[in-house]
């Protein structure tokens, strides 16, 4: 645990209890702070008190002897309306402020290291861990938390010359105010969160707050694959303050890293060098993967790894759960959960990425306009649609792609597989094109219930079926 001792003495209110809030009320107390805590939900709240937190309710505190208020990025701070808790400590000029700022106000008292933070709509995830896997495969302790795996607060504190590597959502950059990385990487940009943002430009300006303090000396590593990407980029290059290096996944770029059919190129120095080919690391497939792989080569050598390490240490990327995950192949057939693309945009990269697809999609729709992907729909042979999205995917697809009704997830499964065998090779993907909702608690019990009935049936129907793990 990394212990904030910024407060104390004084009390902090905690609201929202999931991981970080409890991580957030352990690095407090740790610091000597009071940390006052609750939730909407009485399970979080029970779970706090058993863990010997104070728990009360925000509604009746009294504000006055409140030093900060420490928000759940999961809890309304602006749009569609702020949560009353965060118009209670306005209305005392209570500062609001979350795990990362706190992380923050903790950097002096750790030893001597660096910050890399990795945001954007798509790739935060595969990208953070594939930087942390490169810092470890070089000898270099490197720590992997945030909006990924552990919260930041719960992270062991590293030795001297370690690197702190972070996944940051648009919510938790919107609770910082001095939180800056050395390296920050901006992966792209694409509708996402608009309920919580307002518009395009409310999101977009969530995500440029992780680069507006950052100074002379640190690294703003920008994907420049869409027009937001590559406006941001020229902006910062104007402003003159950070190191800008531009990224692709498709097209080659002067001062920058990019990925074009499959190899690596590295021109931050000027002269375009052939780094290696993408071929021996199978979880970077796709375009989508070539962009996530430039982003972690430019933060890497960032921090000051060479290329060839930071190559190898491509090939042995696992890749992550429910991310264009092989979880099984059969008769040719390989099974991809892909059940982290939750939107359109992140669907098209995995559609992009396969030939000869049926497609389970649907759930609880950001959007019903599947016309994005038109492009693509000739990779496909049949959509499997499932959930509240349903019917309005079938409209979008109608008459351009065959679809069925398949209502839900295991009978997707079951008639996909009833379609695909025996017609050479094919891949059946869940890349759902939606939030789960409507039908599962989250998106990861989504993919492991798409595991489930794969394993299911492959056990049923052919008992040679090869098990597969991480591409």
């Amino acid at each position: 645990m990394i212990a904030v001792t910024a407060y104390r003495g004084e009390r902090v209110a905690v609201f929202g209890l999931g991981r970080s809030g409890l991580a957030v009320a352990a690095a407090l107390r740790a610091g000597g702070a009071e940390p006052v805590l609750w939730d909407d939900n009485h399970r979080q709240r029970d779970g706090a008190s058993a863990a010997g937190f104070r728990v009360e309710d925000m509604a009746t505190l009294d504000w006055t002897r409140v030093a900060a208020l420490v928000l759940s990025p999961g809890v309304p701070l602006t749009h569609p309306e702020p949560h009353p808790v965060v118009r209670a400590a306005r209305g005392a000029s209570v500062p609001i402020l979350g795990d990362m700022e706190l992380f923050q106000m903790a950097r002096a008292d750790l030893p001597a290291h660096k910050v890399v933070a990795v945001t954007g709509t798509n790739g935060k995830s595969t990208t953070t861990a594939l930087i942390g896997h490169v810092l470890g495969g070089s000898g270099r302790a490197a720590a992997v938390g945030g909006n990924i795996g552990a919260p930041v607060l719960a992270l062991d504190p590293l030795d001297e010359g370690g690197v702190y590597v972070l996944e940051l959502s648009s919510y938790q950059i919107d609770l910082t105010e001095a939180f800056v990385p050395d390296v920050g990487v901006f992966l792209n940009l694409t509708p996402d969160h608009l309920d919580r943002h307002g518009d395009m430009a409310g999101y977009a300006t969530a995500k440029e707050r992780l680069f507006t303090r950052q100074c002379a000396g640190q690294t703003a590593v920008i994907g420049v694959d869409d027009a937001h990407g590559l406006r941001f980029a020229d902006r910062l290059h104007a402003q003159g303050t950070v190191r800008v290096i531009p990224i692709s996944g498709a097209r080659l770029l002067a001062g920058g890293v990019a990925v074009q059919n499959g190899t690596l190129y590295d021109q931050i120095a000027g002269q375009l060098t052939p780094v290696g080919s993408l071929s021996k690391a199978p979880a970077l497939r796709g375009q989508h993967n070539g962009q996530n792989a430039a982003a972690a080569y430019a933060a890497c050598r960032a921090l000051g790894l060479d290329a060839n390490t930071i190559l190898d240490a491509f090939a042995t990327f696992p890749g992550l759960a429910h991310r264009m995950q092989r979880v099984a192949t059969a008769n040719g057939i390989e099974f991809v959960n892909d059940s982290k693309a939750t939107n359109v945009d992140a669907a098209a990269r995995a559609l992009a990425s396969f030939d000869n697809i049926y497609w389970i999609a649907g759930g609880r729709p950001k959007t019903t306009d599947l016309s994005g992907l038109e492009a693509l729909f000739p990779r496909i042979r049949r959509a499997y649609l499932i959930g509240e999205a349903a019917a309005g995917f079938a409209e979008s697809l109608d008459g351009k792609v065959d679809w069925v009704m398949a209502g839900d997830l295991g009978t997707a499964v079951t008639q996909a597989w009833a379609d695909a065998k025996g017609r050479g090779r094919a891949v059946i993907l869940l890349s759902p094109a939606c939030a789960s909702f409507d039908q599962f608690p989250n998106f990861e019990a989504r993919g492991d219930a798409f595991a489930a009935a794969v394993r299911a049936l492959l056990g049923r129907d052919t008992p040679s079926a090869a098990e597969g793990g991480r591409p």
